[in-house]
């Protein structure tokens, strides 16, 4: 079934909620990958409403998400929560500056809201999906030269070869979603990170996570 929602809106997260409840029963999995790229270019030449806009879709649309649909996880004591992430999440990304502070809140949100939850068996954490060619990846190659010579080029590579297999990316969200991951959460997890080490309950606390690393 479709229900049909801006994510910006969070009475119409609700209700769409709400309705999928009602034919289905219970909501057990969750999906946030909804985004937009937003501006494109220096912030100093970013028009500041449009910057709003991208941080509303990416940010708050993925609150708003969990908002709508933890309630009841946390009732029934079960729940799985995934939760897209994407470049500039663990990096700089210049021109891209909406885009890439959205996606590195979105991973600190996952981080936070998992430790809120844990106790109640519901698991939230981070994809990081691995270059697809997408309509973001469109957005880019209209930019053009506003998106910066590496950002371009790696669209351009995308455009002529897809980029990551889909199939390789729904089999990370497979593993977030069943059983095998019960003991998995607050993480940041790449397309090709080891699933096997991660079915493994021997994670230290801060592996695949934000944390900075200290040199001395």
């Amino acid at each position: 079934m479709r229900f049909r929602a801006d994510v910006g809106e969070y009475e119409q997260v609700c209700a769409a909620a709400e309705r999928m409840r009602s034919h289905f029963g219970s909501i057990d999995i969750l999906v946030a990958a909804a985004a937009v790229q937003g501006p494109i270019g220096p912030l100093a030449e970013t028009n500041p409403r449009l910057w709003a806009e991208a941080i509303r879709t990416d940010l708050l649309g993925v609150m708003h998400a969990c908002r709508a649909v933890l309630p009841h996880m946390i009732e029934r004591r079960a729940g799985k929560i995934i939760v897209l992430s994407g470049p500039g999440a663990t990096g700089p990304r210049p021109y891209f500056s909406a885009y890439a502070a959205a996606k590195t809140a979105v991973v600190r949100l996952v981080e936070t809201l998992a430790e809120e939850v844990r106790e109640y068996n519901v698991q939230v954490n981070c994809i990081s999906p691995g270059p697809t060619y997408t309509h973001l990846t469109d957005q880019v190659l209209r930019a053009g030269k506003r998106a910066g010579e590496k950002a371009l080029a790696e669209a351009m590579h995308l455009r002529s070869n897809g980029g990551t297999p889909p199939e390789k990316q729904i089999q990370l969200a497979l593993f977030l979603a069943s059983e095998r991951s019960d003991h998995v959460s607050g993480k940041l997890i790449h397309i090709n990170d080891d699933l096997k080490r991660l079915e493994k309950n021997s994670l230290h606390r801060d592996a695949f996570t934000l944390r900075r690393i200290q040199r001395v």
